[in-house]
Order: C-alpha cells, then sequence, then structure tokens
C-alpha cells in the first residue's frame, strides 16, 4: 500500500482579494507521478509554489511526512524544482552545473563525480560532461535540468510545465523519459500542464483543476472514462455533450428518444448531461440508426477522420476511419456502454456542441502561424 508523503489541508490563495486557490484538499504518495491539469489560469501552477515553499497560502497547511511544512523556507524542503525555462548556468559546463548544487552543499569531489555520473546515466547524457549547455538541443537542456534537480537526491520533483518549450516530437519523447526517469528513480514527481495528453500518457494520478477548484481526482482511465462534469468531459479528449433526462435506471432520454446506458442511482426524470465520446460511435446506414443527421464537415487527421454531423441542431463530433463525404445523411448507433451519465453541474451546456469546430481550428491555425512568425524574429 501506498505510502502518503504530501497533504495539503484546506489550502487557499488570495492576491489582492482574488481568490487563486479555494480551499483545496489533495494528498500525494509516496513514488507517485501526480500531474495538476487544468486551463492558465486554473490555480495549478500555485498549488506547486505552495508546496515548493516559494508562495505560502493564505489558509490551509502543508503536511510533509506528517510535520506542517508552512514556514519552512524552499531550500530547507526535500523539494527540488524543474521550471519550463530550465535556468541552467551558460558559463558552466554540462558537468559543473549538475554539480552546482552539491558543492553549494560542500559535498567532497569524489562523491560529487560519482552522483554526477549516476544522473547523467539516468537521463542518457553520458558523454556530454564538458560540453556547454548553449550548444545543447532543447531536449538536451532538459535532461541536464533533470539531472542537476535529482542529483541532490529529493523525495520529490516538482515539474512547472517543462515540456511547453519543446517541438511536438521531442515532447512526446520527453513524456516517455520522464515516466522512465520517474520509475527509475523512485520519488514523486508532481507535473503541471494543460496538456491532456501529457497527463494521461505520464500520471498515475491526474488532479483536474478549474478556477481555483479541483474537479476530480482520478487514474487517467478513470478521468476519461468516467469524467464528473461537463468541464473534465470536455477538457480531457473531445465530447459531445447532451442534455438529457433519466427515465429510469439504465434508461436515458434524449432527442426526444430513450436509450439504453449503464448508469444509474438517478432520481427518477432527473435532468442529466450526457457524454459521448467521439471515438465510441457507429456510423450506419441512415435507414438503420439510432439517430440521422447531415455531414457538414470533414477533417483528415492521418489515422481517422473528425466529422461534424448535424443532429437536430447540434452538431457532434464522431472520429470514424471511414470516410463520409459533406452531405452525406448518416445514421449512428450507441450501445449502453458508450452512454455515460453525469450530474449537473455549473458547467452543464458550456460545452459540447461542434457547431463552431470551424472556427476553433482556424483559431488553432492562426495560433500556430503567430508563434512560427515569432520564432523566426527570436532567431534573427
Amino acid at each position: 500500500m501506498s505510502k502518503e508523503l504530501i497533504r495539503l489541508a484546506d489550502i487557499s490563495m488570495a492576491y489582492d482579494g482574488e481568490v487563486v486557490l479555494n480551499n483545496i484538499n489533495l494528498y500525494i504518495n509516496d513514488s507517485e507521478f501526480l500531474t495538476l491539469l487544468g486551463p492558465s489560469g486554473c490555480g495549478k501552477t500555485t498549488t506547486l509554489q505552495i508546496i515548493g515553499g516559494f508562495v505560502k497560502p493564505t489558509a490551509g497547511s502543508v503536511l510533509f511526512d506528517g510535520v506542517r511544512i508552512n514556514d519552512i523556507p524552499p531550500h530547507k524542503r526535500q523539494v527540488n524544482t524543474v521550471f519550463q525555462r530550465y535556468a541552467l548556468f551558460p558559463h558552466l559546463d554540462v558537468y559543473d552545473n549538475i554539480a552546482f548544487g552539491l558543492r553549494i552543499a560542500k559535498l567532497g569531489e569524489d562523491e560529487i563525480a560519482k552522483r554526477v555520473t549516476e544522473m547523467l546515466e539516468v537521463v542518457g547524457m553520458r558523454g556530454f560532461e564538458e560540453r556547454k549547455v548553449d550548444n545543447l538541443s532543447g531536449g538536451q537542456q532538459q535532461r541536464i535540468a533533470i539531472a542537476r534537480a535529482l542529483v541532490n537526491r529529493p523525495k520529490v520533483l516538482l515539474l512547472d510545465e517543462p515540456l511547453g518549450a519543446l517541438d511536438l516530437r521531442l515532447r512526446k519523447d520527453m513524456q516517455v523519459e520522464l515516466k522512465r526517469i520517474q520509475q527509475q528513480m523512485g520519488i514523486t514527481f508532481i507535473f503541471v500542464t494543460h496538456d491532456q495528453e501529457e497527463a494521461l500518457t505520464m500520471s498515475d494520478t491526474i488532479v483536474v483543476m478549474d478556477k481555483g477548484e479541483i474537479q476530480q481526482i482520478g487514474t487517467p482511465e478513470d478521468i476519461y472514462n468516467e469524467p464528473k462534469n461537463a468541464f473534465v468531459a470536455d477538457f480531457i479528449g473531445e465530447s459531445n455533450i447532451l442534455d438529457g433526462i433519466m427515465r429510469a435506471d439504465r434508461v436515458v432520454e434524449f432527442f426526444g428518444r430513450r436509450f439504453a446506458c449503464v448508469d444509474e442511482g438517478f432520481g427518477k426524470d432527473e435532468a442529466v448531461d450526457v457524454v459521448i465520446r467521439p471515438e465510441d460511435v457507429d456510423i450506419v446506414p441512415a435507414d438503420g440508426g439510432h439517430l440521422c443527421g447531415t455531414v457538414t464537415s470533414v477533417t483528415f487527421k492521418g489515422v481517422h477522420y473528425d466529422i461534424i454531423v448535424d443532429f437536430h441542431g447540434f452538431k457532434w463530433l464522431i472520429q470514424t476511419t471511414d470516410y463520409q463525404p459533406v452531405g452525406a445523411v448518416i445514421g449512428i448507433r450507441l450501445n449502453p456502454e458508450d452512454i455515460h451519465i453525469m450530474k449537473r453541474s455549473k458547467y452543464s451546456g458550456m460545452f459540447g456542441d461542434y457547431s463552431s469546430y470551424s472556427a476553433e481550428y482556424d483559431e488553432i491555425g492562426d495560433a500556430a502561424l503567430a508563434e512560427e512568425l515569432e520564432a523566426e524574429e527570436d532567431g534573427e
């Protein structure tokens, strides 16, 4: 059984009267890979800073191994941090960057050499000891930053969006590497990201946050398959989220039709949110489906097509390997286990209709182009 290492008890944080964290309660186990996931401004980085000691909460307690550490400064906590900008020392080579903290701690050079070599082995950077950090790629710099943070043998490593500066391919490679390093070292990693794929790929536990509050805590599988509300369902993967009514246990009604589902325990005729993942929808001939709709948009994604289908004025996203042209009238069938029922929440009605799908794609394209132009300007 896992041993609890860190507990945040009734943590609140406010800046100039604005609440950033609202009564957060969370425990983190020893040797766990835990991810704080949410959009910008949700409070995830502030939570990380409170654990690291860089920020003192307005209210509540931070417990480490059962001891309250609110007043203990960062350098006296058994915690190290890797930031998005790696903060390596450009005037030092790789070896001296990693050795820096050990020299501050006045360890002998033999012990320093042993530990630096050990960490270079862990991050796959043996042979780079004398290389200047400015001559390293982004991924290599990140590995050195991780080695420098781990060489002091902390009990916890905090990672604040450390993959954000890397290109897509390198980011995917580093997701695997980070998980491998965490498992090899056997220490607790607390990772902050807004990227759901990173969270799903690496984490033992995901904490989904929004507006300073925890929305759900669970394994990647639980968070994806059993979202607690419309925000979680929308933030973790794509979701069609509909208004429904539970007519009885395992019977839900939407679009004026009743469907078998596997959920129970709701009140009779209780208004609910219905979640259907795009990959769980089966396309069938129009006359053989539970519902019939018209294809309004098709986007090729490599391994599948993203198809927008209009059902009763509500637009669904369907992910399929079967091409369907714009204007085609198709049917869909839904299996009971593919229909997930959630309690109504303050997020109900805010997500899940893909009427603005094309506009969102245009915005993503514009943002990517702006980043590309900015990168070119920085390189000049």
